[in-house]
């Protein structure tokens, strides 16, 4: 299919135009105008675009793109040269999807994790950029801290770090993935047995024992590689794209 049609696409399928976010959603760096291949990853940086290349991809898809608001013009200098350098000289395009991607009731990384964790009918919450962006919901069976760690560990590949001191079974929990530390105060104004979220901050630890909820990060990169992997699956589907998502584990 055609670049710009499969971006066209994705604007409408994630409702990019929604709200506002932290850099600009959609096509990032221009490439090829046909594309067979599809190369998916959750950071841009450069040795996803070197990889990408070597497996003969026309595109790349991220959720973390390469430019972000500073309020100026960004020199392309650095590291920022060698990655747009890379994408140029391989004519490899490069598409991405901020909060669109985290907050998609379908293929966002929120809804993924909360309906694989267990929990069914998901209630939006936790606004950013004008939109709400996790999810929250009810557990059919309540878990144990400690089976919610286990669970957690086994979808997000690493263990989180738990926190706090909440109820000895959950039966509520509240998920924003990446860094979504400040939300631990709607959680607990939701009465929320336990939060998850990519990271920790010095702050969290107190305030989470003394609300008396459970708080777990998880990792920013593996609370994110849900929603890139679903849409992958998503595309390759409908479109019949060749998808192929490469990681580039990143412990935080």
């Amino acid at each position: 299919m055609r670049l710009q049609e499969l971006v066209d696409y994705l604007d409408e399928y994630l409702e990019a135009g929604r709200g506002s976010d932290f850099g600009p959603n959609g096509l990032q760096v221009d490439g090829r105008a046909e594309i067979s291949k599809l190369i998916s990853g959750v950071s841009a940086c450069h040795e996803l675009f070197v990889r990408a290349h070597e497996l003969g991809g026309d595109a790349v898809l991220v959720h973390h793109g390469l430019f972000w608001k500073s309020g100026e013009p960004k020199p392309l200098t650095g590291v920022l040269y060698r990655r747009v350098a890379e994408l140029i000289r391989s004519d490899i395009g490069l598409i991405a999807y901020h909060l669109p991607l985290d907050r998609h009731p379908e293929v966002g990384n929120n809804a993924v994790a909360l309906r694989s964790l267990g929990v069914e009918e998901l209630n939006p919450f936790a606004e950013f950029g004008g939109e709400p962006v996790g999810f929250w919901g009810r557990l059919p069976e309540p878990l144990s801290p400690a089976d919610l760690v286990e669970r957690c560990t086994e979808l997000f590949g690493q263990e989180p770090a738990l926190e706090g001191s909440g109820p000895e079974q959950i039966a509520t929990l509240g998920i924003v993935s990446g860094g979504g530390q400040t939300v631990i105060h709607e959680s607990i104004e939701l009465g929320l047995d336990a939060y998850i979220t990519g990271e920790s901050t010095e702050w969290v630890m107190n305030v989470a024992r003394e609300a008396g909820v459970h708080y777990l990060a998880a990792g920013h990169y593996a609370t994110e590689r849900l929603g890139i992997l679903a849409l992958g699956d998503h595309l390759a589907e409908r479109f019949g794209l060749e998808v192929e998502f490469i990681d580039i584990p990143n412990p935080v």
